[in-house]
């Protein structure tokens, strides 16, 4: 596809993914509409911007409005929620947000735009998911799970949609350096070595698939390789996880606490 004139919705446009994105597209001839909760930030590239969360139903309803109204060809659902730590230590409520915005929404946001997307006479629409999505790594249970239901959704409705002028993409990144990250991942990540790139390099990739047919595009040969072995011997590679549990244990417990990802500690005997 090429790109030069094509008008792009970009939601999550305000964070280090979705700003880089927004710059790649302009740069290769895009016009780029932005979304994100807060008003546009100075530094956008994007050529027209919508404040709206996703999060409501109004927020969703003013952005497929804004998409019909502009005349989108192009949707790529990139907004999300972070959750890390073990999955003893999240709340319900942080299991209902992360799951309400990292799959529920991008779902309602297809229903609502590929309406949008087939009264053009080629259109893409992009699921931003994850390597977490096939590699369970311990500190990202839920966060990952709700990825994977990503991976799952843009694979179902591109073949739902085979047929139609709508091409469903996906994009895994894997770990990328933007403030999306807390302290604690960053902290394991240092203490793991796990390669993190530059959002502009998941900018550049988005670019590359957008300009392709692929399907799907994983960032990271080591991650795409350790997906695919995952995939088959999942539970034979257990004991590679090691040190992300222990790094995990280190910066999620508070000192003098029982790690949330061990036994729970055993009840007091009877007298």
């Amino acid at each position: 596809m090429k790109l030069t004139g094509t008008r792009v919705l970009l939601t999550g446009a305000s964070g280090g993914i979705g700003s880089a994105s927004a710059r790649a597209l302009v740069d290769a001839g895009a016009r780029v509409m932005g979304v994100g909760r807060g008003p546009r930030p100075a530094t956008s590239a994007a050529t027209a911007w919508v404040s709206a969360d996703l999060a409501t139903a109004e927020g969703r309803a003013a952005v497929i409005e804004a998409a019909r109204q502009w005349g989108a060809q192009v949707v790529v659902l990139g907004a999300g929620e972070p959750a890390f730590g073990p999955l003893m230590g999240l709340d319900e409520a942080t299991l209902q947000r992360v799951l309400h915005m990292n799959l529920t929404v991008p779902a309602l946001m297809a229903q609502g735009l590929v309406p949008v997307l087939r009264q053009a006479p080629q259109a893409r629409l992009v699921f931003v998911g994850s390597a977490l999505a096939r590699i369970g790594v311990p500190g990202f249970a839920w966060y990952g799970a709700t990825k994977a239901g990503v991976h799952r959704l843009a694979e179902t409705l591109r073949r739902e949609l085979a047929d139609t002028s709508v091409r469903v993409q996906m994009l895994a990144p894997r770990a990328t350096r933007t403030g999306f990250n807390s302290a604690a991942v960053t902290a394991q990540q240092q203490a793991t070595a796990t390669a993190v790139d530059p959002p502009e390099r998941v900018a550049e990739a988005l670019v590359r698939l957008l300009h392709s047919d692929r399907a799907e595009l994983h960032l990271g040969g080591p991650e795409r390789l350790f997906g695919a072995l995952n995939a088959w011997f999942g539970p034979h590679m257990d004991g590679g996880f090691a040190k992300h549990r222990a790094a995990l244990n280190a910066v999620a417990t508070p000192p003098g606490a029982t790690p949330a990802t061990g036994n729970p500690p055993a009840a007091p005997s009877r007298p």
